[in-house]
């Protein structure tokens, strides 16, 4: 008897830590309302701070920042609210509007957790009016060598306001995507978030994502498809508008639309490495109430003694944005590597921090061989990449590269970049 309840116990035991070993991943989209050009609010960048605090994204996904120094403005935020690991992604100004003035300042950027992910690569999907902006990331993980698991990240934002011409817009946006996505094998991992503008689930545009007879077919986590405006019975997906009263900038309808999501493809649902955690699907700050309906979100009308949501977090929610974030989690049985796993500080030594031409280079740890060396200028930016070899000391010539600051880290390590100076 002893050697059956022993047997039960290890059983146990083995289940939970095979439980325990899941990784968890959390991502957020949200309109940024003009960040940092609608001023309407002062300091509102302080909301945004205790948002981001409060819910703790690994994946931030944002549209409507108007510059780079907005995006640094986000960077910083998300650096002291979340974790010093946060880096962003390339800014890039809108392309698809050169034809005609190159006047849209409303911009999609990543904003993402090193320790976890690293940025592999980053597409621009072109359109008659705003980019959709793809990100290739890997998840840093112990076999992400043999095994590596990649999701696609594509933030993007359709034609606003309603009639059959702006719907027809959104569906030609759409299309532009399509062909992209024509182009991915069917098991890639997707993720899009994004503020799409729709009605209702009948527009085209959204008919055309979430079709089967595509190469990537979406689904929408939340399972809440319908004619969505000013429907009360889809209140608990409403993300717009946070707002009643003029004088903050953006929207003042309240609270009666869907415009942002996050939709994942198909196989994110079931049968990938990394998946949809069910139910995880939320409208940051929406506390579900039909009593929410058509009015603000700091409302006490949005909120009972048992809400999710706190005023206080639904109060920074309406001052920053005349719309709510969107969240979900994403899981894997994978491990995610330790920060203490490789030091790039303790075994990649440089000659001298006051660069003239050649950057030289001492490595010391064999983990690092063959890994891309990137260089980043003092806006975040990825100016070069260069491809490390197996010799202890190696150099890189970087003299077509401005006088100033920059930074270097190696692709697949978790540390700190490293800094030195450009003089010539």
């Amino acid at each position: 008897m002893k050697k059956k309840i022993l047997g039960f116990f290890t059983l146990i035991c083995l289940a939970f830590s095979h439980i325990s070993a899941q990784e968890t991943v959390k991502v957020m989209f949200y309109n940024l309302l003009n960040y940092p050009l609608e001023d309407a609010v002062p300091n509102r960048i302080d909301d945004l701070s205790f948002i981001l605090n409060d819910y703790q994204p690994d994946l931030f996904l944002v549209c409507e920042l108007n510059n780079i120094s907005g995006a640094i403005d986000i960077l910083n935020t998300a650096k002291s609210a979340i974790s010093s690991n946060f880096e962003m992604a390339t800014y890039v100004s809108n392309t698809s509007d050169d034809n005609f003035g190159d006047q849209n300042d409303l911009q999609n950027l990543l904003y993402y957790d090193s320790s976890k992910f690293t940025l592999e690569e980053e597409i621009i999907v072109p359109t008659y009016l705003r980019d959709f902006n793809v990100y290739r990331v890997q998840l840093n993980t112990i076999n992400q060598i043999s095994d590596p698991i990649e999701i696609y990240i594509i933030i993007g934002h359709l034609k606003a306001s309603s009639g059959t011409s702006n719907a027809q817009k959104r569906f030609e946006m759409i299309q532009d995507l399509e062909t992209y996505l024509d182009t991915l094998p069917t098991n890639t991992n997707v993720l899009f978030g994004g503020d799409l503008n729709v009605y209702t689930n009948s527009e085209d545009a959204f008919q055309t994502l979430i079709s089967s007879s595509n190469s990537i077919t979406f689904v929408d986590p939340a399972n809440r498809v319908g004619s969505w405006h000013n429907n009360p019975n889809y209140v608990d997906v409403f993300t717009q508008s946070t707002r009643t009263q003029n004088g903050f900038g953006g929207s003042t309808g309240g609270f009666d639309d869907r415009f942002d999501f996050i939709l994942t493809s198909e196989n994110m649902t079931s049968a990938s490495n990394v998946t949809y955690v069910p139910n995880s699907y939320k409208v940051y700050g929406n506390n579900g109430l039909a009593s929410c309906w058509n009015k603000s979100i700091n409302s006490s009308d949005c909120e009972t003694t048992d809400s999710q949501f706190s005023y206080e977090l639904r109060n920074a929610l309406h001052n920053f944005s005349d719309h709510l974030p969107v969240t979900v989690s994403l899981e894997t049985d994978a491990t995610f590597l330790s920060i203490e796993d490789v030091d790039p500080l303790s075994v990649i030594h440089l000659e001298t921090t006051v660069i003239h031409q050649n950057l030289t280079l001492n490595i010391d740890h064999f983990d690092l061989y063959n890994e891309r060396l990137n260089i980043y200028n003092n806006l975040g930016q990825n100016v070069k990449t260069f491809q490390l070899n197996s010799d202890h000391k190696q150099d890189f010539n970087v003299s077509d590269l401005n006088n100033g600051l920059y930074y270097l880290n190696v692709s697949n390590t978790l540390s700190n970049p490293i800094k030195f100076i450009i003089a010539n």
